[in-house]
């Protein structure tokens, strides 16, 4: 995000060129001013140009975007730290042991710190867990609890909450540590912005782990239980947005069940919510995104967690959200039909959800995800030009598939015309350009997937959208020397 300097600048460019008559930036204010377009273009209001400037920001007042750049400055992080060797050895040990969200985390970063283990500072002795060397510190000088140091310049309890280093302390040292920080003032709702954006990464983000890159190379912490109670008897929010969106992929329900035992779903401020406002989108908003990602990822003991919980399950899918989570109006039960999960649906319809109307687009769908043929060609019969139609609402259906049904859906959608060689997203139902079903199944090791592709006319010198990689690149930098080895025979 740009700083308020830059942001000032812009207001004033703005107001310039509506006093000027410039139509794009009339256009601009059309488009996010309540009042519309000015009635005199003439008299137009810095503060005009200042609320504009806040909105396209993604705030609603100016006010509040000033708020938002004040707490970046005090919290926000700059990610490229985390590639950047230290020259002290305690910094550099902080700075492999410890998760960073960045594509340097893995194992052979913790193990290296592992050989530097060291406690010359507080911030190492954190991310090393070890009591004794904390409390000579924190003796000395309590406010160390809260300082900012190390090559983060983190706060102590994040350097331990990150921390993955390997060999792992033991779990009475990483307790006793936590304990130490929070008594000496340590903020159990300590965090930093990653890269100044409003997405709090809290010390629970922390404990939690998981995300993008999965559970390999951003795993939970080791002792993540014990320790992220801790965290939440001592006031930390369970309502914890990016701690939720990092262990969204996994199917497991434990950490949910301990965020809901401490209030998980309830309407609360919370310390981030302060700072942020609306960029963090409120607990039941939260809880729907997990819910839509469990439906369409057939994790049914996540649907049945939720919805005991209280989710709403009823109500369809509105609003502008992440393209994982669209507002495309549709319900859960619809989403479950839509793609086959049967057990998903029947929870949903126990629970009183009522059954969608009939499209036959969907139905279609849903019948190739089941590789059901013969009600495939009942539709057909029926609705003639039901597969133009989906073919076109989802020209990238076979990559989704290829990653949530089995081989033989795939051949099914390719038979009704679906693209093998379409572009698309394997982790979300969404029309978005990414790579081919080949890239997924050679990424996942998925040898019976891929030759089914591979019979099926995928391209195996195709190259996908983000990193410009064929298939082959794509297994042998994940590891799959399978499908890397029936690649390297397909190549022409």
């Amino acid at each position: 995000m740009p700083d308020l300097s830059a942001l000032r600048r812009s207001a004033r460019s703005l107001q310039r060129a509506v006093r000027a008559g410039d139509p794009a930036a009339i256009d601009r204010v059309a488009a996010r001013h309540p009042a519309g377009p000015p009635a005199e273009p003439a008299r137009f209001a810095l503060t005009a140009a200042q609320l504009v400037v806040a909105r396209e920001q993604g705030f609603a007042s100016w006010p509040r975007l000033r708020r938002y750049l004040d707490t970046v400055a005090s919290h926000g992080w700059d990610s490229r730290t985390a590639a950047s060797p230290a020259t002290l050895p305690a910094d550099e040990f902080c700075r492999l042991a410890c998760l960073t969200y960045t594509r340097d985390d893995g194992p052979g970063r913790w193990t290296a710190a592992g050989r530097l283990r060291t406690a010359d500072h507080i911030w190492a002795a954190s991310a090393a867990a070890r009591p004794a060397d904390v409390a000579r510190l924190l003796a000395a000088d309590p406010l160390l609890a809260r300082a900012r140091g190390g090559p983060f310049g983190w706060r102590p309890l994040l350097y331990l909450t990150y921390s993955r280093v390997d060999p792992a302390p033991p779990e009475p040292d990483v307790l006793a540590v936590a304990r130490q920080l929070l008594a000496a003032g340590a903020d159990p709702n300590e965090g930093h912005l990653f890269d100044g954006l409003p997405y709090p990464f809290t010390a629970l983000t922390g404990v939690l782990g998981n995300g993008e890159l999965g559970p390999a190379r951003q795993p939970r912490h080791r002792y993540w239980h014990p320790l992220a109670e801790l965290l939440l008897r001592s006031g930390a929010d369970p309502n914890d947005a990016q701690a939720l969106y990092n262990t969204m992929f996994l199917a497991t329900t434990d950490h949910l069940e301990l965020l809901f035992a401490h209030g998980l779903g309830r309407p609360a401020g919370g310390t981030w919510r302060s700072r942020v406002g609306e960029a963090i989108p409120p607990p039941a908003d939260l809880l729907r995104t997990q819910l839509r990602w469990a439906v369409e990822h057939d994790q049914r003991a996540k649907v049945r967690l939720l919805a005991a919980h209280g989710v709403d399950v009823h109500a369809p899918f509105t609003g502008d959200g992440p393209a994982w989570a669209p507002g495309d109006g549709r319900t859960p039960l619809e989403l479950a039909r839509l793609y086959g999960h049967a057990e998903i649906a029947d929870h949903l319809v126990a629970c009183g959800a009522a059954e969608p109307p009939a499209d036959p687009v969907h139905d279609l769908i849903a019948a190739a995800f089941r590789a059901d043929h013969p009600a495939v060609e009942a539709l057909r019969a029926r609705h003639p030009d039901v597969v133009t139609r989906a073919r076109a609402a989802r020209p990238g259906l076979v990559v989704w598939a290829a990653a949530r049904s089995t081989p033989s859906t795939v051949s099914l959608l390719v038979e009704l015309g679906f693209d093998v060689n379409a572009l698309g997203r394997a982790d979300a139902p969404v029309e978005e350009p990414w790579e081919t079903a080949l890239h997924h199944a050679a990424g996942a090791g998925d040898v019976a997937l891929t030759e089914r592709l591979l019979a099926l006319g995928a391209d195996v010198r195709a190259r996908d959208r983000r990193f410009g990689a064929t298939p082959l690149d794509w297994a042998r930098h994940l590891g799959q020397p399978a499908t890397a080895a029936l690649l390297e025979e397909a190549m022409p």
